[in-house]
């Protein structure tokens, strides 16, 4: 991936993670960020969280002059990206209005998520493409249809690598749940089950998944995307995306 320029560089990077009760997510997280900092030496990277953990964007944001870059750490556009980072921006605008924001995209969709997500299937022994081998593609889930269609859409186009077949799943909000689509493809035919864990970081929803998936039949479920290096080249990318699209600006 190419570097953008030294200016672009140096505008600081705010990620906003959702923020968990779980310690592991904000290990997670930070594995994630420092990761960032190795892929760009002297970028500023900062890590800031929406709920359960400290510190807030509001802070870190109020701690910055010039301009920044603020990077939901999000895996679909849905309501903490479509509202809560909005009205956080909103609030920082009204206390620091010389401070140029720009909101770069959320992470997904994206190719780089997909090869994360084969990286990850990987590791636990399942090959790209394994033509007998179905797999569920297990998102949080979200009330926005919009959000919950996005992972549909990736489910189809992941299909034409190679897969007996490629079926979404969301641990809430929405069906069908991981249960019932395992057991889908089992009546369909498939000949063995693999759940892809579309989750940056481990947490109620992962352990959850884990536990139903296995037992209605999953072979294997693969861990969360966590600090995988497509990640980390995202987060850059959308970083530069964000410097160099005028719809990014903020306020």
């Amino acid at each position: 991936m190419r570097h953008p320029p030294v200016s672009i560089a140096q505008v600081p990077l705010v990620a906003v993670a959702h923020g968990s009760r779980d310690p592991r997510a904000a290990a997670t997280v930070e594995d994630l960020l420092a990761a960032v900092r190795r892929g760009r030496p002297g970028l500023p990277v900062l890590t800031s969280y929406l709920d359960h953990s400290a510190p807030s964007p509001v802070q870190v944001l109020g701690g910055l002059s010039g301009r920044a870059v603020v990077l939901p750490l999000l895996l679909t556009a849905a309501y903490h990206s479509k509202i809560d980072i909005p009205g956080v921006l909103a609030e920082v605008h009204t206390r620091r209005p010389r401070l140029e924001l720009r909101t770069a995209a959320t992470l997904g969709p994206h190719p780089l998520l997909v090869a994360a997500l084969e990286r990850r299937l990987a590791e636990v022994g399942v090959a790209v493409g394994d033509p007998s081998t179905a797999v569920v593609l297990v998102a949080a889930g979200s009330s926005d249809p919009a959000a919950n269609a996005v992972i549909a859409r990736i489910a189809r186009s992941w299909e034409t690598r190679g897969w007996w077949a490629v079926r979404p799943a969301y641990a809430s909000a929405a069906r069908p749940t991981p249960a019932e689509a395992i057991a889908a493809l089992y009546r369909a035919g498939a000949p063995r089950v693999a759940v892809a864990s579309y989750f940056l970081a481990p947490g109620h929803f992962a352990d959850k998944v884990r536990a139903e998936a296995l037992a209605a039949g999953a072979t294997v479920v693969s861990p969360v995307l966590g600090a995988a290096p497509e990640v980390a080249d995202l987060v850059l990318y959308r970083h530069a995306e964000a410097l160099t699209d005028v719809r990014a600006a903020a306020g």
